[in-house]
C-alpha cells in the first residue's frame, strides 16, 4: 500500500511539473475601442468586479503563472473577453440584458473569482449603482450587436 502511494504521488507530481510546459496566453491584447462610460463610478466598480476578465486590461497575478491556475484563468480570460470586452467596444459584445440577467443570477462576477479578489464582491447597494450605471453607459453607447450564439472568438 506504501508503494502505491508513493507511485500515485510521484505520478501526481510528474504530472504537475508537465503541465507547467503547457503554454498559456497571458496578453493583454491593444484596446482597439473602450466604452464610453456613463461615469467615472461605473467604470470602477466594473474594474473591481469585471474588467480582469472582460477587457484587454487584465491585471494576471503571480499565480497566473502556475499549473493548474494558469490554465483555469486564462480559460475564464478568453471565455469572458469573447461574450464582453470593454476593451472592444468595436466588435461584437453581449448587451445589458445578458450583463444584468448574469449578475442578477449570481454568476457574475464568477465564485472562485470573488474568492481570491474580496474588492470584487460589491455590495447590494454598489452592485445596483453598478448595473444602473452599466444600462445608462450601454444606451448612451450601445456595443455592436452579437449574433444569436455567437460567442466571439
Amino acid at each position: 500500500m506504501k508503494r502505491l502511494l508513493l507511485w500515485a504521488a510521484g505520478g501526481a507530481a510528474a504530472v504537475l511539473i508537465l503541465l507547467q510546459l503547457v503554454p498559456v496566453n497571458r496578453a493583454n491584447p491593444a484596446v482597439t475601442r473602450e466604452v464610453k462610460w456613463n461615469s467615472p463610478q461605473t467604470k470602477e466598480l466594473a474594474r473591481r468586479a469585471c474588467m480582469d476578465c472582460h477587457s484587454n486590461e487584465t491585471v494576471w497575478p503571480w499565480y497566473g503563472n502556475i499549473a493548474p491556475a494558469s490554465l483555469l484563468l486564462s480559460s475564464h480570460v478568453v471565455e469572458g473577453r469573447s461574450r464582453l470586452n470593454f476593451s472592444e467596444w468595436d466588435k461584437p459584445n453581449s448587451d445589458y440584458q445578458e450583463v444584468e440577467r448574469n449578475m442578477n443570477r449570481g454568476s457574475m462576477p464568477t465564485w472562485d473569482y470573488m474568492m481570491i479578489h474580496a474588492e470584487a464582491r460589491l455590495s447590494a447597494d454598489e452592485k445596483a449603482r453598478l448595473l444602473t450605471g452599466l444600462k445608462t453607459t450601454f444606451d448612451n453607447d450601445p456595443p455592436i450587436a452579437r449574433q444569436q450564439g455567437d460567442f466571439g472568438g
